[in-house]
């Protein structure tokens, strides 16, 4: 076991990220679509069609909406090149296409890839980008990134990842007003008791907003069949002793 790169909690051996923290970067990734498609819905889908015009032929009645420049950058193509590098000092305003794409390829040039010559023998080296199955849509690089995230885990620049994708999202957040729910778990904590155990959308482990413990669903639902039977027990011998009593 190691140290995470982001915070206090240890990672597993190999890894530069504790679970929590790689649950971090899986639910940006599954959130980041639908934070996309929602800037485009709510900033860029204009409010009505164009209106007929009292002189000549069809214009405007009134002046368009603003756009707000953020999310025109945000949903603009870019260019994928410098960013994703871990040591990039760009604008933090950078597109989410490029963004995605650029730590995609960064990933890519450092995952060891396996060919044979035509004499049979074979050979490791970088690959020279990354290819998602379904074209370059924000969609698609997610899933890339997602299905390549263990792999992503075990470089240095894990806690770059971490770090800007969480920027990114977060700033997106701040534009759509919209984030994954957090829902309050009955079962107390098995470490500090208390009742602060909890699951939010898009993530796989449950942790405790108390004392920072995380479980995956099947630790959870053993915990939490302990705890009911264990209650049970209890309410049952009070029952009892109370009928004793009276």
């Amino acid at each position: 076991m190691t140290a995470c790169t982001v915070c206090p909690r240890t990672a597993p051996d190999g890894q530069r990220l504790c679970p929590l923290c790689a649950d971090d970067v899986r639910g940006w990734l599954a959130e980041l679509p639908g934070q996309a498609e929602l800037l485009a819905a709510e900033f860029l889908t204009p409010g009505a069609a164009p209106r007929q015009g009292r002189i000549g032929g069809t214009g405007r009645a009134h002046s368009p909406v603003p756009v707000d420049l953020r999310v025109l950058v945000l949903l603009a193509p870019g260019h994928p090149g410098p960013v994703g590098d871990p040591h990039d000092d760009t604008d933090p305003s950078v597109p989410i296409h490029a963004f995605l794409a650029g730590w995609a390829g960064h990933i890519a040039y450092t995952y060891p890839a396996v060919y044979r010559d035509r004499h049979g023998t074979a050979h490791t080296q970088p690959c020279d980008q990354a290819w998602p199955d379904d074209g370059t849509t924000i969609t698609a690089w997610c899933t890339w990134l997602t299905a390549y995230l263990p792999y992503t885990l075990t470089l240095p620049a894990a806690a770059g990842l971490h770090e800007q994708l969480g920027d990114l999202v977060h700033r997106i957040r701040g534009l759509t007003h919209t984030e994954p729910r957090t829902h309050p778990l009955h079962a107390p904590c098995p470490r500090c008791d208390a009742y602060a155990l909890a699951r939010t959308d898009g993530r796989w482990h449950i942790h405790c907003t108390a004392c920072r413990l995380t479980l995956t669903p099947d630790d959870y639902d053993q915990h939490a069949d302990t705890y009911r039977s264990t209650l049970q027990d209890k309410t049952a011998r009070a029952f009892e002793l109370d009928k004793i009593a009276t």
